[in-house]
């Protein structure tokens, strides 16, 4: 995931993003051919049945997720999830796929970070596992020297965050510092444990994994019941589900919105095509170019940049995500609107959903 990101102020035309492809070519860079196969990934398109997935059939797609979003929402996550695992079981195999989000709050004041953060419970074939996630208030991807920041400040507070939530799941997880770095270590060498460091300063994410399938139940509930507010967004992914598996989900909680994510295999020249089957509510997104910075900057830092056509509503922008920002943070807008030929802005991804 490529964290450093901006995107077009203004909507554009399918005719302007055609005409971007030969502005990139003359600026010596490789965009993709329009009329050949590209992968279009497919974001929260509201839907009112599963069968609704029907309507992509003239493509060829896959990593098909129905998400179940529960705005305000007022429960026991305990049953919740519970509910969901129930059906779950009677529909697993190596393919399926279950997770429950819902925010957690860190206990005290922090500079560096949000006070809400965000879980996850899964449920996969063989294991469940919980994955703690913590919202950073600026992006600070690894070899960003343009940006000030107080890395003993950042490690503190990390280490104050996932330490709060180890504790309170009791996991057998240790927290370890050197070189102002901090590192997470399971003793439970068994297991497998996944810590991402990549796209922000110090670690912001970690899961850990169990062959007992309840055994976060009663912990998570206890990590839900921190967030203290009346009402939380909770979401549900369900990956790999039949039809009838998924229609079963959806008596649990009938007033959900839904919404699917996937991958079509399509051509740019179709996204109009996708577009107007999604309407307002879904988002399109496909990559038109990758390149390496240093061959338009060759005095500076190299970064891996992706520009990609997104949709939002029904319209198109385009976006930029780097690995890291090749010059002053002031300077990237002007250089990416000379690349690209419209204004552009800076604007990271939410750590949620």
């Amino acid at each position: 995931m490529r964290e450093q990101r901006w995107e077009s102020q203004d909507s554009l035309s399918f005719e302007d993003v055609l005409a971007t492809l030969t502005r990139l070519e003359r600026k010596g860079l490789r965009p993709i051919d329009p009329e050949k196969e590209v992968i279009c990934y497919v974001e929260e398109w509201q839907v009112t049945s599963p069968e609704s997935i029907q309507q992509l059939e003239p493509w060829p797609f896959e990593d098909v997720t129905m998400i179940h979003i529960l705005d305000n929402w007022q429960g026991d996550f305990f049953l919740l999830a519970g509910r969901y695992h129930t059906i779950f079981q009677q529909y697993q195999s190596v393919s399926t796929y279950c997770s429950i989000s819902h925010p957690w709050r860190i206990p005290g004041h922090f500079a560096t970070l949000h006070p809400q953060a965000m879980f996850w419970l899964g449920f996969r074939h063989t294991h469940s596992f919980i994955r703690i996630r913590l919202a950073t208030c600026e992006v600070i991807a690894p070899g960003d020297t343009w940006i000030n920041h107080q890395p003993s400040i950042w490690v503190d507070e990390r280490e104050t965050a996932f330490q709060s939530a180890i504790e309170l799941l009791g996991l057998p997880i240790e927290i370890e510092r050197q070189n102002n770095k901090v590192s997470l270590r399971s003793t439970r060498e068994e297991v497998p444990f996944f810590c991402s460091w990549a796209d922000a300063f110090g670690p912001c994410q970690f899961e850990f994994n169990a062959s007992d399938p309840f055994e976060f139940l009663v912990p998570a509930s206890k990590l839900a019941n921190t967030h203290q507010l009346p009402t939380a967004s909770v979401r549900v992914y369900l990956t790999g589900f039949p039809q009838q598996a998924l229609h079963e989900f959806q008596e649990i909680e009938p007033h959900n919105r839904f919404a699917y994510r996937c991958s079509a295999h399509t051509c740019l020249t179709e996204l109009p095509d996708l577009l107007e089957i999604m309407g307002e509510s879904g988002r399109l997104y496909t990559t038109i170019c990758e390149f390496y910075t240093q061959h338009l900057l060759p005095e500076y830092k190299n970064a891996a940049a992706i520009i990609g056509v997104m949709t939002t509503g029904n319209q198109y922008q385009l976006e930029v995500r780097l690995n890291m920002m090749p010059l002053p943070k002031s300077d990237m807008d002007p250089w990416l609107e000379e690349i690209l030929g419209v204004p552009m802005h800076y604007a990271p991804l939410s750590p949620f959903p």
